[in-house]
């Protein structure tokens, strides 16, 4: 499985970086880098999490950031 990550630039000059297909995975950085290794590092975080609480993961999981 590959998870998209949407890039935006918030007003105040922040970049906010979102993966969608894991509702609620999206973290603030500046500069645009920083956004974006900390949704990689929480999406890794919350897909560990629900193995280890047996919750459904695809079989053929693999943790592919695609960056937008």
């Amino acid at each position: 499985m590959e998870f998209p990550i949407e890039i935006e630039r918030e007003t105040d000059e922040r970049w906010l970086a979102i993966v969608s297909a894991l509702p609620g995975v999206m973290a603030y950085g500046e500069p645009r880098d920083e956004a974006v290794a900390a949704v990689e590092d929480l999406a890794r975080a919350v897909v560990a999490d629900r193995v280890a609480h047996g919750e459904h993961v695809p079989q053929t999981l693999r943790l592919a950031f695609q960056r937008s």
